[in-house]
């Protein structure tokens, strides 16, 4: 069935599952992406009318980050155009202890449309879709500020609760927090990984600094090297960060799941066994 519904950044991490989840409960959203038709291109506002033009309901992910320069502005523009084009209410996925990300939350809040902002936790999918993949396959891992404690969230999750409060209005206005069940460090992360892949990974604790250059060194582009210097400086030891907040088992009536649970079924689809070929 073919629906007013669009999620933006549909087949990004959380978007794709959003589309999953919305599919399957018989709605066929538009997606909203560089390569779907209508094409939606965050770099190109002649793209947005097309792509907004008789919807009603949206989801929104900014990529790659709401904290990243350009970002306000662009949710500005979006949410003007979704009024004016009759969207009546947004779904925003925003980030946990993001000054940025609570400035593009204000614009959308203020607004006059009907919202939910569902702020989460960093995904555990970093460890398997995103730029921690890369270590775990070589199987050397090193990372800064390895002992913080983080309630890392899985994908699947935050996307339950987004495509929920897409289509219950009970939660207009509100902000949910998504976080997973337990506080977590990047080496307890390593470990959990390396039991359930049954590999050995060899983990090095190295300074902000020493990460950083690592990643120039691999000539990883620059707004995504800004993006990860800021979200370890300023995000991980942001006290907001280390809080478990049971709002996924509020809107799910289930618990959030475990780095633990979510480890296991990923080790099962053998992406951690790769083998880096030298």
């Amino acid at each position: 069935m073919k629906t007013n519904i669009l999620v933006i950044g549909g087949t990004g991490k959380t978007g794709r599952r959003v589309v999953e989840q919305l599919q399957n409960k018989g709605i066929e959203p538009r997606i909203g992406s560089r390569n779907s038709s209508p094409s939606f291109d965050w770099d190109n506002k002649e793209t947005w009318i097309e792509t907004l033009s008789g919807i009603e309901k949206m989801y929104v992910t900014y990529y790659p980050d709401l904290a990243v320069p350009g970002a306000k502005e662009a949710i500005e523009s979006l949410t003007h155009l979704a009024i004016e084009l009759g969207v009546k209410k947004m779904v925003l996925l925003s980030g946990k202890g993001e000054t940025e990300a609570e400035a593009c939350e204000k614009i959308v809040m203020n607004s006059g449309i009907n919202y939910t902002i569902v702020r989460a936790s960093w995904f555990n999918q970093n460890w398997s879709e995103s730029f921690f993949l890369d270590p775990i396959i070589s199987g050397e891992v090193a990372l800064p500020m390895s002992d913080v404690l983080i309630p890392f969230v899985d994908a699947n999750d935050i996307a339950e609760v987004a495509a929920t409060v897409l289509l219950d209005d009970t939660y207009n206005g509100k902000t949910i927090e998504v976080t997973g069940p337990e506080l977590i460090t990047f080496k307890d992360i390593v470990n959990i990984i390396s039991r359930t892949s049954n590999r050995k990974l060899n983990f090095y604790d190295i300074t902000l600094e020493q990460y950083i250059d690592g990643m120039k060194q691999m000539q990883i582009p620059n707004d995504i090297v800004w993006l990860i210097e800021y979200l370890f400086s300023h995000v991980l030891t942001n006290p907001k960060n280390q809080l478990v907040v049971n709002d996924i088992e509020r809107v799910l009536g289930r618990k959030a799941k475990t780095f633990l649970e979510y480890a296991q079924e990923t080790a099962e689809n053998g992406i951690w066994s790769q083998v880096e070929v030298q």
